[in-house]
């Protein structure tokens, strides 16, 4: 199809703001919205217009430059139309890229060209031998769906870890990286380099990440879409102690030494191992690119039987010198290409609809299916999210339907095949009514799910109440979801603070309780009076508080009264709370039956306040505001730290409340504009300390 010069400019304009949204929302958000076969026609249809229309090129496009996983944050740090702050740690830790010390690559952190057509990887190895003048044989490595990182190794030791960031600049993540078990601090002094670069990917396992869903979607909080957003998210964590409980993993693929020293790619690797570094050990020689597709085809299927992600196939070309002599682009090595596997499918029939309650009333549609085996397992029930999925879909009870899993808890339909249905298939009907409880739904017009109402009586609202509040990342009580439906039936449990009022007696009518269970149940309330405020506070069960904005608001305001009493401006004026998080709150602090729950809870013992920052050092900043942007020689942590235990306020964006903006290196400039607008004063890091001595 032709296309004119101004439809060109156009179409280029767009793609690139296209891929630049879906860079963002893959590297930085970890939420993306697209396949990674959607990007990929984006770009290749990007750069086929951009060789075809080269008065249209330019430096700065996304065909040209390495996706970023650096951030720089908002005015209000999220949209307003945020739910959460759990892009980065999914509920379990706080985590902002933009929190970590920039540092530069010695060398950069390319990206890889890839193709999904073994007709591409055959003209690629043409290109290859054509510009060497000889035949070359490849490494072929597992493409291992993760986050790339970079280890620095000085005198033998680790000095730092570095992710991608821009491919020039990453940010320092050394203090989690050392709590991944298999990153070796330091190597033998035997080893005949001591000084080198050594990069690769941190995933997190199929296990791994199957668990921690697990935990949130029984939380009913936001999933992980995949392991490498699992990964990605939890190597941003702030708490390194949280990193470690992750269970992530890394497999090494590449060393850089400054002085020429291995002669093929392999050879490198085999240093890499007896040096104690974890390498795949599916890495293979092939001879020929007939070697190289063989792999792939070998690989699809085997792929299956691994307990990690993998998305295709790494080609690189194996002799060193041959790697230098191809050279790289500005974006990626001459030497070297990535194969990518398709999504697995699978074709099956809908047999039926169910229509489940979770705890905060949100009603999901859930597929039964007849049973078919996908990615290694029997998949029977497949997520259709919502009434507005299930009518893009146009999907109909008794359609053949195409399910896949690319690492849901329940795998997802992404289709209908229209030509086998049939006269009998009819349209699903959404309840007008609670399942549960019976009563009328609604929907708010911002959002896709339809919420039960009936907060106070719905059963499985309840019970999910008291599942949530007893959970171990809450109060940690020793109760689980059974032991709740009986207790529920036997009228024990209406209001959460009747967890507190429970008996010996009471508990030894249950069924399989004994005197053991019921001495180790009233310790474990005993002992959840000594949950941290934000776990409180988490386990309340707000809409839309997750544990990451319940540490947020904790360290904001202190106590649970100063939360209560917040306005909806104050709301928003904490990091990362967003319209639809500050009309939660409020409207949950607005109902005498919480604030019943809240005191009752208060004269049984429950942590209600913040102790951690009770120990005020002075009140030399009572009354000010502050907004920290920038890089400092503390952490920025470090500085709200100071502000806290010196009176002041840590806000987020600034407006016209801030008192100071303390501007570092590389701070956003839309702050800095804003701040001279509004006339805030604007120190530095030294001029800060001053305020405080």
């Amino acid at each position: 199809m032709k296309i004119s010069k101004e439809q060109a400019k156009y179409r280029i304009s767009f793609l690139r703001d296209e891929i630049n949204k879906h860079n963002r929302r893959y590297y930085i958000d970890n939420q993306p919205s697209v396949s990674d076969f959607e990007f990929d026609l984006l770009m290749q249809e990007l750069q086929t217009l951009e060789l075809k229309f080269p008065q249209f090129s330019c430096e700065e496009s996304p065909t040209k430059k390495v996706g970023s996983d650096l951030a720089l944050k908002s005015e209000r740090g999220t949209s307003e139309k945020s739910v959460t702050t759990d892009a980065y740690s999914a509920g379990d830790g706080i985590s902002a890229p933009n929190m970590f010390r920039q540092i530069p690559h010695k060398y950069p952190m390319l990206s890889l060209s890839n193709t999904y057509d073994k007709e591409e990887l055959i003209s690629f190895n043409e290109r290859v031998e054509r510009a060497l003048g000889v035949k070359t044989e490849y490494v072929c490595e597992l493409k291992i769906d993760g986050t790339a990182i970079s280890l620095s190794y000085h005198n033998f030791r680790l000095v730092s870890a570095v992710t991608r960031g821009d491919g020039s600049v990453g940010d320092d993540v050394t203090e989690n990286v050392k709590k991944i078990g298999a990153v070796p601090t330091e190597i033998p002094i035997t080893s005949p380099i001591g000084n080198f670069e050594i990069r690769g990917e941190i995933f997190m396992p199929w296990d791994s990440f199957d668990l921690i869903n697990q935990r949130r979607e029984a939380n009913e909080e936001q999933l992980f879409a995949n392991p490498r957003n699992a990964a990605a998210g939890s190597l941003k964590l702030l708490d390194s102690s949280e990193v470690a409980s992750r269970g992530l993993k890394l497999i090494l693929y590449n060393i850089i030494t400054d002085v020429p020293f291995f002669q093929s790619h392999l050879a490198s690797l085999q240093w890499a191992k007896e040096c104690g570094f974890p390498v795949s050990e599916h890495t293979s020689v092939c001879s020929s690119i007939t070697d190289v597709i063989e792999y792939l085809d070998k690989w699809n299927l085997k792929r299956k039987e691994l307990n990690y992600p993998t998305d295709g196939v790494v080609i690189k070309v194996n002799n060193i010198d041959y790697q230098n002599a191809l050279g790289i682009t500005s974006k990626f090595p001459r030497w070297a290409t990535a194969f990518k596997f398709k999504a697995e499918q699978a074709l099956t029939r809908l047999i039926s609809i169910d229509y489940q309650v979770g705890r905060t009333g949100a009603i999901t549609p859930v597929a039964n299916l007849e049973p078919v085996t996908l990615s290694g397992s029997m998949v029977k029930r497949a997520s259709l999210h919502n009434s507005e999925q299930m009518k893009i879909l146009d999907i109909h009870i008794g359609d053949m339907v195409y399910v896949e899993k690319g690492g849901e808890i329940i795998p997802k339909i992404t289709g209908v095949e229209i030509s086998q249905r049939d006269n009998s298939a009819k349209i699903p009907q959404f309840p007008e009514n609670c399942p549960d409880c019976g009563t009328l739904l609604i929907k708010d017009s911002e959002e896709a799910k339809h919420f039960c109402p009936n907060i106070e009586q719905c059963p499985t609202q309840i019970k999910g109440r008291f599942l949530h509040f007893s959970g171990r990342k809450a109060m940690n009580i020793l109760i689980g979801e059974a032991t709740i439906d009986q207790m529920y039936r036997m009228g024990y449990l209406k209001r959460l603070p009747d967890l507190y009022k429970i008996d010996k007696e009471q508990l030894l009518k249950l069924d399989g309780w004994k005197e053991r269970s019921a001495v180790r149940f009233a310790q474990s309330l005993q002992d959840s009076l000594k949950t941290p405020f934000y776990k409180v506070l988490y386990a309340l069960g707000i809409r839309y508080v997750g544990e990451t904005t319940a540490k947020i608001l904790v360290n904001h305001f202190g106590n649970i009264d100063n939360i209560r009493r917040a306005s909806k401006d104050e709301l928003l004026s904490v990091g990362d709370i967003g319209d639809i998080v500050a009309d939660s709150i409020l409207n949950y602090f607005s109902k005498d039956v919480n604030i019943n729950v809240i005191e009752e809870f208060r004269e049984i013992g429950v942590k209600m306040s913040n102790e951690s920052i009770q120990n005020l050092v002075s009140e030399k900043l009572k009354g000010m505001s502050f907004v920290v942007s920038g890089n400092f020689s503390v952490s920025r942590e470090e500085l709200k730290h100071l502000i806290e235990i010196n009176s002041g306020k840590n806000i987020s964006s600034v407006s016209s409340i801030t008192t100071y903006l303390i501007s570092g290196d590389r701070m956003g400039p839309s702050k800095l504009e804003k701040a001279k607008k509004l006339g805030v004063t604007i120190i530095t890091e030294e001029e800060f300390f001053k305020l405080i001595k």
